[in-house]
């Protein structure tokens, strides 16, 4: 296919004659159409940009393994999300830790800012922030997928439904659950 041809040619299309001949120029232009989306989900679970672009490599290094998983039941770009969000809440559990040790870095450095007043406003957002973020790493992944989709992405409840592949009520129902749950731990805090 040439270039020129390729600006035509659907996302769909492109994975299906990616998964047909196993192109890697095909691929190329995939990652060019989807990288900056995929890096700016990254960077979203990551905070910093190095790690992101490590994160969005090994997405793009898991898809060239899996794309063949993709049947075309959704539009590609939502299944890419879908994709990419489970690979990044993966990551985050499996570095769990290394989480942890950022957060004592930024409270650290809030400590040693101790004259001013506006740090007062920052601890106390610090710690709410701490606690939630515990919260969520007590809860099962799909429920701080679906969360942080709704809260975090400002997704809709139908954009849920086409990422998750969900009925209306099966979404609501998962939001409510979750939120009880995050509510229910965060109190018990």
């Amino acid at each position: 296919m040439e270039t020129l041809v390729l600006n035509r040619v659907s996302d769909e299309e492109l994975v299906f004659k990616i998964i047909e001949t196993n192109n890697a120029q095909l691929f190329a232009e995939l990652y060019d159409r989807f990288s900056n989306v995929v890096f700016k989900k990254c960077f979203g679970f990551s905070k910093s940009k190095e790690e992101a672009e490590d994160l969005t490599h090994d997405v793009f290094v898991r898809l060239f393994v899996k794309i063949r998983t993709f049947k075309g039941n959704s539009k590609f770009s939502t299944w890419l999300y879908s994709f990419t969000y489970n690979f990044c809440v993966n990551y985050v559990q499996r570095n769990a830790y290394k989480k942890k040790e950022k957060v004592t870095v930024v409270t650290d450095q809030i400590k040693e800012n101790d004259a001013s007043d506006d740090v007062e406003d920052a601890k106390l957002f610090q710690l709410k922030s701490e606690k939630l973020a515990k919260v969520l790493a007590l809860i099962e992944p799909t429920e701080k997928m679906i969360l942080l989709m709704k809260y975090q992405d400002d997704m809709s409840i139908k954009e849920i439904m086409n990422s998750l592949n969900l009925g209306e009520s099966a979404v609501k129902m998962r939001l409510k659950r979750a939120k009880a749950k995050v509510v229910k731990i965060y109190q018990e805090m």
